[in-house]
């Protein structure tokens, strides 16, 4: 009897350690979001019923919309062709990977080559805020970007700008505004700068060849009513074309002296964060400065690239499909490198990575019909027909042990029930940086802490 007590003993504390060893094996989290496809396309009219974090007097919050969608001020009147999107998106991983890789003396060059290559490609920047320039104070909605620095908008006199859907800023009607000298220290903190009548001026060329030039100047930006920052350095750009979509410019959320980030510092720290909605239809958040911002993150290290200290790197160092992790060895992440950027649409993977991703995704949902491939998509299905689909989960894990699991927002680009694709990408080059595009971000409290050196992620975040 004491035998057979002590076998089922060791039979049930086998099954105990199997369970768990399955349970880890599997990653901890569900194989599959089973989903209404409904609510993966985005809708005509705008539904701004996303969270947002709760007010605070330490830091600023700004409504974030998708500069194609119903919630977007510009008001757009035809949407770009997906095709036409993702050969943009392309434009702008090209100009990612040759900054990234070229490590050119540019402003030595500079007075000769104004505009010159200092940006990425600026087609694929979707998410636009509303804030005000000068006194008083004039709304201006701008393309946010953490692939870019320099903050600028459009200003009269305007002898070459385009088209945009609010008046175009006057520095002549604003009490507060001043032009910045060339002998000034903020003129050279600038990648490209030139002087005009002792004037610094400004200017950035983007990788798909849109531009903008104007003086550097100053003068009060306004985030909220409570929250203003006086003498904001920015380029009043007059001379200005591109991929803007009626945006009134750019906020520039990267690294560098000129950005916000530096420029707020003393204000809120080197702290910013964002939610990016689930669909075009719907609304999200950038805020500046900490708070309750960071309940529920989870940070990993933010490490800093040689030739581009502007990005935001970070340690991604595996990935899972359907709970299981895939067989990648993490020197393929550790070669290529990895950034976080707001402005890129599609993740990018080294090839060997996006292989296995690309391989085990398939797998998974052999009962979906295939779909043609959409520009540089190459893994879609067609869901006509059906009210609900099964996808599999697919987490990161980046260093200091964190794992992210995506939203089933963040696994699909859906062009329309009939051809809905994995949104990830192969890198050309085993060595080309990877991407963690905006699609992966989507409904993560995203939070960048720029003095301690950390990226943090918490999901639900609106």
């Amino acid at each position: 009897m004491a035998s057979l007590s002590s076998a089922l003993c060791y039979l049930c504390f086998l099954l105990l350690f199997l369970a768990l060893v399955c349970e880890c094996s599997r990653g901890k989290f569900e194989a599959y979001h089973t989903i209404d496809i409904q609510t993966l396309l985005p809708r005509d009219v705008c539904s701004s019923t996303e969270a947002s974090p709760s007010p605070s007097p330490s830091r600023a919050s700004l409504k974030v919309v998708h500069r194609h969608g119903p919630c977007s001020p510009l008001r757009l009147k035809q949407n770009p062709d997906h095709k036409q999107m993702l050969d943009r998106d392309q434009s702008r991983v090209n100009a990612i990977h040759t900054r990234t890789t070229t490590n050119a003396d540019l402003q030595a060059n500079a007075a000769n080559s104004i505009p010159a290559h200092t940006g990425d490609s600026l087609g694929t920047g979707n998410y636009v805020v509303t804030v005000g320039f000068g006194t008083p104070r004039r709304d201006q909605s701008v393309i946010f970007d953490t692939g870019s620095d320099v903050t600028w908008i459009q200003c009269r006199p305007c002898p070459s700008c385009y088209q945009q859907r609010e008046p175009v800023f006057d520095p002549s009607h604003s009490s507060t505004y001043a032009n910045i000298s060339c002998s000034s220290s903020y003129c050279s903190e600038l990648d490209l700068s030139s002087c005009t009548s002792s004037t610094c001026v400004y200017g950035v060329q983007y990788g798909d060849n849109s531009y903008t030039t104007g003086f550097l100047a100053q003068d009060t930006l306004t985030l909220t009513s409570s929250q203003v920052l006086s003498n904001f350095r920015f380029g009043c750009g007059e001379n200005n074309d591109g991929l803007f979509g009626e945006a009134a410019g750019l906020l520039g959320l990267g690294r560098e002296k000129v950005s916000i980030v530096s420029q707020a510092f003393p204000k809120f720290g080197g702290v910013f964060a964002y939610c990016l909605p689930s669909t075009s239809s719907s609304t999200g958040y950038l805020t500046f400065g900490g708070g309750s911002t960071f309940s529920n993150v989870k940070f990993t290290p933010m490490l800093t690239g040689r030739n581009t200290p502007s990005h935001y790197y970070l340690d991604l160092v595996a990935i899972y499909v359907g709970g299981q992790r895939l067989s990648i060895s993490p020197t393929v992440f550790s070669d290529a490198g990895t950034i976080i950027d707001s402005g890129t649409v599609i993740s990018r993977l080294p090839p060997a990575a996006y292989s296995a991703l690309r391989s085990a995704f398939r797998q998974l949902m052999s009962r979906y019909k295939s779909a043609p491939a959409l520009s540089i998509l190459d893994t879609c299905y067609d869901f006509s027909g059906y009210s609900q689909i099964s996808i599999p989960t697919v987490a990161l894990q980046f260093g200091g042990g964190i794992t992210t699991i995506l939203d089933s927002s963040g696994i699909l680009y859906v062009a329309s029930k009939s051809q809905a694709c994995l949104a990830f990408a192969g890198n050309s080059g085993a060595k080309d940086v990877g991407i963690i595009g905006n699609v992966q971000q989507r409904k993560f409290n995203v939070v960048y802490d720029v003095a301690k050196k950390a990226i943090g992620f918490s999901p639900n975040g609106c």
